[in-house]
């Protein structure tokens, strides 16, 4: 067993610190001695690593903790993901050098592309070939013909624009191969449908907790698992944007009626504010 003292000493954290971290209920001690003093095992000197390894990611604490204390999740999908992560930040920092190394070369353009042709080409099949048939009639009708749609579809997405709009989504997804087998291997209909229920579920769970404080353990324990189940319909590494992005849709027009109409008045900007107030503390 390690005391404070000690575990400060090896891993570079100060005992403040760790007592913070002990106080919001992140990283506990094993146990304590008989005159109340925190003391940590192996164990406990594992969980801490992988809470600093987050923290160099700038993840915030309360969005860690929900990792971390998420049955659905154990030790091999934590390293997994974390793993991700780190591969992620390689392909950045390798991208960041070879655009700065084509600038002392003396090249005046950095390279933005993220997908080739023939991958943009493979994403627009996909898209056409799962998209519902009276979209699929409209936007054929709207062009002319498919192959002036896709003439139309590959030349936006090839774009410097698009391609810096990709390169930001690709970093939420853990890379260029893990976005690609999302958008190429969408959902079956069944698992789509699987994930709906669930989602209604958790809005059920939440709107009974309407009462409760915005920022109450209650709330958070359920936007947390809202979080999870998107992350997991996303394929995202990190889910916030998505999430941020959805309590937006809470507000929109049509959205906020049926969310209303179902839910009761109110209830779209009360999933909006509860989403909010988990994701930007």
């Amino acid at each position: 067993m390690m005391t404070v003292k000690e575990l400060s000493k090896q891993t570079g954290i100060s005992a403040r610190t760790l007592h913070y971290y002990d106080e919001i209920g992140l990283f506990t001690p094993t146990e304590k001695s008989g005159a109340g003093y925190r003391l940590y095992d192996d164990q406990a000197l594992e969980r801490l690593q992988q809470i600093l390894f987050f923290r160099e990611f700038d993840i915030p604490l309360k969005e860690i903790k929900a990792m971390m204390d998420n049955p659905a999740l154990d030790r091999n999908e934590l390293l997994q993901m974390q793993r991700k992560m780190l591969v992620r930040k390689k392909e950045r920092m390798e991208r960041l050098i070879a655009n700065i190394d084509a600038i002392l070369k003396g090249e005046d353009q950095m390279d933005f592309t993220v997908f080739n042709n023939a991958e943009i080409e493979e994403m627009f099949q996909t898209t056409f070939e799962h998209m519902p048939p009276e979209m699929r009639e409209t936007a054929v009708r709207e062009f002319g013909s498919e192959e002036q749609w896709k003439m139309h579809y590959m030349e936006a997405v090839s774009s410097e624009k698009m391609q810096k709009q990709y390169a930001k989504v690709v970093e939420w997804y853990g890379g260029r191969d893990a976005f690609l087998d999302v958008v190429n291997h969408p959902l079956s209909k069944e698992v789509a449908e699987s994930y709906a229920r669930r989602e209604q579920a958790i809005r059920r769970k939440l709107i009974a907790k309407r009462d409760c404080e915005i920022h109450s353990l209650e709330i958070r324990e359920i936007i947390g698992e809202y979080g999870f189940v998107m992350k997991q319909l996303t394929q995202m590494q990190e889910e916030k944007i998505c999430m941020l992005q959805l309590a937006q849709t809470y507000r929109s027009g049509q959205v906020q009626s049926a969310v209303d109409e179902e839910y009761g008045e109110g209830a779209s900007e009360f999933f909006a504010r509860a989403i909010e107030a988990f994701y930007q503390d």
